[in-house]
C-alpha cells in the first residue's frame, strides 16, 4: 500500500513476528506476502495475504509491480495499490513455532509484529534487499520520467 501524504510518498511495510526478527530493524521490513494457493492467481493470493495479515480488505487499482526471484530462490509476485489506515489497529494472523528452542513448547507469534508508514528513501533502507526492486518499479510507475 502506497499514500501521499503532506507531499511525502510513503509506503507501509511489515516488521516480521516471532524471536528471530524480534531486535532486527533495518533490512528486516518487508512487503506482505505468501505462498499462492492451487485455486488462485498471484493477485488473489496478494490480496488474500493483505487481508490476512492487516485485517484489511484491499480495494482500488492494483499497480503490478512484476515478480523478482529471492535470495532463498522463491519468487514472489508483488502489486501495490493506493490507500491509507492506520498502523496500529492492524491486525496480524499468527504462526505456532517451538520456543524456546528444544523446550517442548509450543509458542503462538503474530506474522507481523508491526506496520509502519515510511517515506520511500526510508523504505528502502528497511525493507529486505531482495525486495527494493518492487519500491523502484513503484516509483518508475507513479512517475515516470
Amino acid at each position: 500500500m502506497y499514500r501521499h501524504s503532506s507531499g511525502r510518498r510513503e509506503v507501509l511495510l511489515a516488521h516480521p513476528g516471532g524471536p528471530f526478527w524480534a531486535k532486527k530493524d533495518m533490512g528486516a521490513w518487508s512487503i506482505p506476502k505468501g505462498e499462492v494457493d492451487s485455486d488462485e492467481d498471484s493477485l488473489q493470493a496478494a490480496v488474500r495475504e493483505f487481508e490476512e495479515e492487516t485485517g484489511l480488505t484491499p480495494k482500488g487499482n492494483f499497480i503490478a509491480l512484476g515478480e523478482q526471484r529471492q535470495a532463498g530462490g522463491k519468487f514472489v509476485a508483488a502489486w501495490a495499490m493506493e490507500g491509507d489506515c492506520d498502523p496500529s489497529t492492524l491486525k496480524s494472523n499468527t504462526f505456532s513455532m517451538e520456543w524456546p528452542p528444544r523446550s517442548g513448547r509450543m509458542t503462538e507469534f503474530p506474522e507481523v509484529d508491526r506496520w509502519e508508514w515510511f517515506s520511500m528513501d526510508e523504505a528502502q533502507e528497511r525493507i529486505l534487499t531482495g525486495q527494493k526492486v518492487f519500491l523502484e518499479r513503484l516509483m518508475e510507475s507513479l512517475f515516470p520520467e
